[in-house]
């Protein structure tokens, strides 16, 4: 036996009554004109070959721009060096090597924030044993305290460091 709702090849569908809304809305739309493709790519191409026409794109940095960033890092670089030495060097009962610690440590920061994403300084020698000498003066004082000694053994291998590093600033790598 057929059920009532079953639905049968031999059953007659009854179309449904329509939706009716509630509430009556009314919609207006405002069309923004559009620019046409055609104007667009047209455009676009234009910047295309303004862009790679031009010689800036191809030298984007002249000689005396990476001459005036090369002396920068020179002279930072032996101010960092000047301050290890002097740091490393300071005597434990010195009153003022919290200061000249803290003084370093904040040098230091600003120099490695400053040449760490410059990738012409990424392979010298120089910035390598720097960086090294830095990282270790600040490791030591950071895990043992401003008036902490360094062993002879750190300090002789970062004095070493640095005295490459100087040596490589003077012959330009």
């Amino acid at each position: 036996m057929a059920s009532p709702t079953l639905l049968t090849p031999t059953s007659k569908l009854k179309s449904l009554p329509p939706i009716k809304s509630t509430k009556s809305t009314t919609t207006t739309t405002t069309t923004i004109p559009q620019p046409r493709r055609r104007q667009f790519l047209s455009f676009v191409a234009a910047a295309a070959v303004a862009t790679l026409s031009s010689p800036a794109w191809l030298f984007p940095l002249t000689p005396a721009a990476f001459a005036a960033s090369d002396e920068e890092y020179v002279k930072e670089t032996e101010e960092i060096i000047n301050k290890v030495r002097t740091t490393i060097n300071m005597d434990r009962n010195d009153p003022n090597v919290a200061s000249a610690v803290a003084e370093l440590r904040e040098t230091s920061n600003s120099w490695v924030a400053k040449y760490r994403r410059e990738k012409t300084l990424l392979s010298r020698v120089s910035f390598r044993d720097i960086y090294s000498a830095i990282n270790a003066v600040s490791g030591h004082y950071v895990s043992f305290g401003p008036t902490a000694p360094l062993p002879a053994k750190r300090k002789a291998r970062i004095l070493e460091e640095v005295e490459t590093a100087e040596k490589a600033l003077l012959r330009g790598r």
